[in-house]
């Protein structure tokens, strides 16, 4: 069998007008992760969504390996999604989320009172009694990381019958650099829990962390889910959620 590594990017700018730029934090977390990786076996190629937070993980992960040429496919299917609109639909003041979050961060405790105000956002949207209100509606974006995932395997499947007849080189290890929302969602899918169970997998979910799958012609399983040892390793500070 064969290994995808879904990767979450790392820490993101919350607070700041970019927020899909990383932090210094997730910068460096990356490079963690990157220098992590030097003891496992080389990736053969990587997949990756097109936001922001999504290259810059793949980028700083990648200068463990400055002389590796690992193939790098891009795939807006592994996109998060936009909590942009899903905040802006549950309260339309948050329509400016850099406002949003610069003023949470000015009241006593700040991530207890945002984590509280978008897990009832998150519900909201999960609800299905507002589908069409947002841009992407929850059965959406559920439909869209599966088919992504989807899109990988095929092509990986592919690839091994090519190299049954010397055409193409077969590869162990993929890489995915994404996002929380779409983990949770995959393995919701792999392991047919509901809604709520993939949400309360979303908010277990660390930056930089690794979830590995196993996957074969008529296979597809969770190997584990949400790894982040090389953060721990590393001092419990770099540890963030969000």
């Amino acid at each position: 069998m064969a290994a995808i590594y879904l990767i979450r990017h790392g820490q993101a700018s919350f607070g700041y007008a970019d927020y899909d730029k990383l932090s210094d934090i997730g910068s460096k977390q990356s490079k963690i992760l990157g220098q992590h990786w030097l003891s496992k076996s080389m990736p053969c190629r990587s997949y990756s969504g097109d936001l922001l937070r999504h290259g810059q993980t793949l980028e700083h992960f990648m200068e463990s390996f400055p002389n590796e040429q690992i193939p790098v496919i891009l795939h807006s299917g592994f996109n998060e999604f936009n909590h942009v609109d899903i905040l802006t639909c549950y309260n339309p003041q948050w329509h400016n989320f850099a406002l949003m979050s610069a003023d949470i961060k000015q009241l006593k405790e700040p991530n207890k009172i945002f984590q509280k105000e978008f897990a009832l956002a998150l519900n909201r949207w999960i609800s299905g009694d507002f589908d069409h209100e947002y841009q992407e509606s929850w059965p959406q974006f559920k439909i869209r990381c599966v088919r992504a995932l989807q899109d990988v395997i095929q092509k990986e499947l592919e690839k091994r019958r090519q190299s049954l007849s010397g055409e193409a080189k077969v590869s162990k290890d993929i890489l995915v650099f994404t996002s929380g929302g779409t983990i949770a969602v995959i393995i919701q899918h792999i392991l047919q829990l509901n809604d709520v169970q993939a949400l309360k997998i979303n908010q277990q979910s660390r930056n930089t962390s690794v979830t590995k799958l196993l996957f074969s012609k008529n296979n597809l399983s969770v190997d584990y889910f949400n790894n982040y040892s090389h953060l721990t390793l590393a001092g419990a500070d770099w540890v963030t959620f969000r």
